[in-house]
C-alpha cells in the first residue's frame, strides 16, 4: 500500500492581482493534497507555492497623491507621515485540489491512501542571472553627456514597450533590460534609506518616500527593489528604531517589496532572512501584546510578509524552525486579530504543514493543533475554516501522526462537522481526505467506524450520496475503502443504507472514477462478510446492483470467491438475481474476458452443491454455459473447461438430462469439447483433470 501523502497546491505567484493556491489534499493541493486547488489550493488545491493557498492580490492601483508630493521637504514629510498598510485582496481564487493531491492505492486489500491536495508551481523569470547586462547599464550611467544622448533613443524605445498598466513579458533577452528600467527610482529610494540610517528625521522622510515608491502592483518593479537590496536596507533600518510609527511604516515597506516573484523573494530571504525573521516575530509578539500603536496594521503587514515567504517550498523547513514562528501561528485562535490577519495566519500554517519535514514538528507543538481545531469549528470566516481543514489534512497524511490524531475526539468531531455542514466544496474535500488518511492505519479503522455511534460512516455516506463535488465523493469512497477490514466489515454492512449507497453510486454516479471507487469499497466489505452475518442478504442485493455498472469493477471476482465456500453456495443460488447476474456477465459482449471467466467459475462452484442442480438447470444458465463452452477467443481455455464441468455436474441430476439435451446448441458445444479432448489424447499431452466431454455427450444422447 502506498503511504498517504499530502496533497496540496502550490501557489503560482503572478504579477497581476491574482493569488495562487489538499488539500487535503493534498488538492491536495495539495496540495496535501493537499496537499489543494484550494487550502491553500484553491485558495488549493491545495496555493503560490501557497501549496494550495491563495496569494493576496496586488493592490489595484497606487494611492493617489499630488503630483509634487514626492518633492516635499524632509520637514514636510515629518509633519505629515502616511499610514501605509497592505491592501486586502480584491481577487482570491479558490484552490483547485489537487489536495492532492494525494496518492491513492487500490491494492488487493483495497486500501486507498491520499492526502489531498494539489500543487502549483510559481512562474519564474526565464532570464539568466548573468550580471553583464546590469554592468553595462552601470557603465552607461558613467558615460559622458554625449554618450548618454547617444543611447537615449534606445532607452526611450525600451520604456515605450512597457508603457501603460501592463507588466512586461519576461523573456530571456529582456530580463536585465526590464530590471534596468525599473531600477532607477528604486535605487534612489534605497540609497536615501541607506544614507538616512543615522538620523531619525531623515530616516522618517526616507521611509515615507520608500512606502510611496514601493506601494504598487508591478511584480517586475518589486523584483528590481529586492534585487538592489531593499529588503536588506529595510531590515537594517527596522533594527535601528523603536519608534512605533517608524516600525509601522517599515513593516509596510517590507511587505510591499516582498510582493515580488518567488525567485527574487527566495534570494532576498537568503541574504536577510536570518536577521529579519526573528525581528519580525518579536515585533509580532509585541504588537499582539498591546504595547504598540497601530498594532493591527503592523500585524497584518508582518503576517503577509511571512505568508509570501511560506509560499516557497524550499523555505518552509527553515521558517517552521525559526524561534517563535510556531508560537505565533498558535496564537491565531487566541489573539484578537481582524479577519484578514487571521486568514493570512492560517494560510501560513497550511503552507508550512504542506512540507513533509514539518508535519510531525507542527503536530507536536503544544497548542497548534488545538488552535486549528478552534478555527475549523468556530471561526465565522469560511475561508479561515477552509485553510484550517487543509492544514489538518496535511498533518493527517504523516504516518507518525495518524494514530494519535485518530484518538483525538475533538479532531474527529470537527472533521465530521466540516463534512456535513461546510458550504465550500474544498473544505469538505479536505476534511474527507483527512479521514481517509487516518483510516489508512489499520489500528485506527475500528475506532473510526465505532466513533460516536458510527457518525463517521454516516458523514461519509452522505458525502458519497449527495456531495456535488466529484473529488469529495471520490475521497469519501476512498475513505470507506480504507475503513473496510475484517474487524469493521459487519459494522459497515449493518449501517443503515451504506451498502445500498455504495451499490447505487457504483452504477449511477456521473463520474466513472467515483463509480470505480464505490465498487472497490463495496467489494472490499464483501470480501470480509460471511453467510452468518446479519448483513449477508443485503450484501448480495448490493452486489447484484453493482454488477450493472458500466465502469470496471470486481463484483464477478467477489462472487467467484463467495461461491467457493460450500456454506455460501445454496444461499447464493437461491438469492434473487445472483444466477441471472452471473449468466448476464457470461453472455455480455461488453464484459471483459476476466469478468466472464470469474462469472463462469462462480457458476461452476455453485453446481457443486447437490441442492442447486435442479434450480440451476434453466434457460439463462444453460445459455451462459453454452456460450462459455463454445468460446474461441484468446485466453478462453479455462472458461471453456469451467463451462464443460458445470454442464457435466448439472447432468449428474438424471432429471435434468432431457431438458439439457434439447437446449439449443448444448449438444454441439459438448461435441466440440469431445473433439478437443480426443485431439489431446492422440497427442499424448498430460492433463491435470479428467476428460469429461465424451461421457457427458453419451449421457445426453441417451437421454434424448
Amino acid at each position: 500500500m502506498a503511504q498517504p501523502t499530502s496533497s496540496r497546491r502550490t501557489n503560482t505567484s503572478s504579477s497581476r492581482a491574482r493569488s495562487s493556491s489538499r488539500p487535503p489534499a493534498s488538492g491536495r493541493s495539495s496540495g496535501h493534497s493537499t496537499s489543494t486547488n484550494r487550502t491553500a489550493t484553491s485558495s488549493p488545491r491545495p496555493a503560490g507555492n501557497d501549496s494550495y493557498h491563495h496569494r493576496p492580490s496586488r493592490p489595484s492601483s497606487r494611492q493617489s497623491a499630488p503630483s509634487n508630493s514626492r518633492r516635499r521637504s524632509s520637514s514636510e514629510n515629518r509633519s505629515h507621515p502616511k499610514t501605509y498598510h497592505v491592501r486586502s485582496n480584491h481577487q482570491q481564487s479558490r484552490h483547485g485540489h489537487g489536495h492532492v493531491s494525494g496518492v491513492d492505492s487500490s491494492s488487493d486489500v483495497g486500501s486507498e491512501a491520499s492526502s489531498g491536495g494539489y500543487r502549483r508551481s510559481h512562474p519564474e523569470f526565464c532570464g539568466s542571472s548573468n550580471n553583464s547586462s546590469t554592468h553595462h547599464h552601470h557603465r552607461d550611467e558613467q558615460m559622458s553627456a554625449s554618450g548618454m544622448n547617444k543611447n537615449s533613443a534606445t532607452r526611450k524605445s525600451l520604456r515605450s514597450q512597457y508603457s501603460g498598466d501592463e507588466s512586461p513579458v519576461f523573456k530571456r533577452s529582456s530580463v536585465h533590460s526590464d530590471m534596468s528600467q525599473n531600477s532607477k527610482a528604486a535605487k534612489k529610494v534605497i540609497d536615501e534609506l541607506n544614507r538616512a540610517s543615522g538620523s531619525s528625521d531623515r530616516r522618517i522622510a526616507a521611509i515615507t518616500n520608500a512606502c510611496a515608491e514601493f506601494d504598487h502592483g508591478d511584480e517586475s518593479k518589486h523584483n528590481a527593489e529586492l534585487h538592489y537590496g531593499a529588503a536588506t536596507i529595510l531590515s537594517k533600518t527596522l533594527s535601528m528604531t523603536d519608534d512605533d510609527d517608524e516600525i509601522r511604516m517599515i513593516c509596510a515597506a517590507i511587505e510591499m517589496v516582498f510582493r515580488g516573484s518567488p525567485k527574487y523573494v527566495h534570494v532576498a530571504f537568503d541574504k536577510v532572512g536570518s536577521t529579519m525573521i526573528p525581528l519580525l516575530l518579536r515585533l509580532l509578539d509585541r504588537c499582539e501584546s498591546g504595547n504598540m500603536k497601530h498594532a493591527d496594521v503592523s500585524i497584518l503587514n508582518i503576517t503577509k510578509t511571512l505568508l509570501y515567504l511560506s509560499r516557497i517550498p524550499d523555505l518552509r523547513v527553515c521558517l517552521a524552525r525559526q524561534q517563535g514562528m510556531l508560537d505565533a501561528m498558535r496564537r491565531v485562535a487566541t489573539s484578537i486579530l481582524n479577519p484578514d490577519c487571521r486568514i493570512a495566519r492560517v494560510r501560513i500554517v497550511a503552507n508550512l504543514a504542506n512540507c513533509p519535514e514539518n508535519k510531525v514538528l507542527m503536530f507536536e507543538h503544544e497548542g497548534l493543533l488545538e488552535s486549528l481545531l478552534r478555527i475549523g469549528h468556530l471561526d465565522l470566516s469560511e475561508t479561515a475554516r477552509e485553510y484550517a481543514s487543509t492544514a489538518i489534512m496535511d498533518l493527517a497524511s504523516a504516518p507518525a501522526n495518524q494514530v494519535p490524531l485518530a484518538r483525538n475526539e475533538k479532531l474527529l468531531g470537527t472533521l465530521v462537522k466540516m463534512v456535513l455542514v461546510e458550504k465550500i466544496a474544498t473544505t469538505r474535500e479536505s476534511a474527507i481526505t483527512a479521514l481517509q488518511n487516518l483510516a489508512f492505519t489499520k489500528e485506527n479503522r475500528k475506532l473510526l467506524v465505532e466513533f460516536k455511534s458510527c457518525i463517521v460512516l454516516e458523514a461519509l455516506k452522505k458525502a458519497l450520496n449527495s456531495d456535488k463535488n466529484d473529488k469529495a465523493r471520490r475521497r469519501a469512497a476512498g475513505a470507506l475503502t480504507n475503513l473496510a477490514c475484517e474487524e469493521t466489515a459487519e459494522l459497515m454492512g449493518i449501517h443503515k443504507g451504506l451498502l445500498d449507497s455504495l451499490a447505487i453510486v457504483s452504477t449511477k454516479d456521473e463520474n466513472e472514477d467515483v463509480q470505480m471507487r464505490a465498487s472497490l469499497a463495496l467489494t472490499k466489505i464483501a470480501s470480509h462478510v460471511t453467510h452468518k452475518m446479519q448483513c449477508y442478504e443485503a450484501l448480495l442485493d448490493a452486489l447484484v446492483v453493482a454488477s450493472l455498472s458500466s465502469a470496471s469493477n470486481s463484483v464477478s471476482a467477489v462472487m467467484r470467491v463467495k461461491a467457493r465456500e460450500p456454506d455460501n453456495r445454496e444461499s447464493m443460488a437461491r438469492h434473487p438475481g445472483i444466477l441471472d447476474t452471473l449468466a448476464d456477465i457470461c453472455v455480455s459482449p461488453g464484459a471483459k474476458t476476466k469478468d466472464k471467466d470469474n462469472a463462469m467459475r462462480a457458476i461452476m462452484h455453485l453446481t457443486n452443491e447437490n441442492n442447486n442442480r435442479k434450480l440451476m438447470c434453466n434457460k439463462s444458465v444453460l445459455e451462459a454455459l453454452v456460450k462459455g463452452a463454445s468460446s474461441t477467443g484468446k485466453d478462453t481455455d479455462e472458461m471453456r473447461e469451467s463451462a464443460i464441468r458445470a454442464i457435466e455436474r448439472l447432468a449428474t441430476e438424471f432429471s435434468n438430462r432431457p431438458y439439457m439435451a434439447r437446449h439449443e446448441g448444448l449438444l454441439v458445444a459438448v461435441a466440440q469439447a469431445t473433439e478437443r479432448e480426443a485431439k489431446i489424447e492422440e497427442s499424448g499431452a498430460k492433463v491435470d483433470h479428467a476428460l469429461l466431454a465424451k461421457p457427458l455427450l453419451m449421457s445426453l444422447l441417451v437421454a434424448m
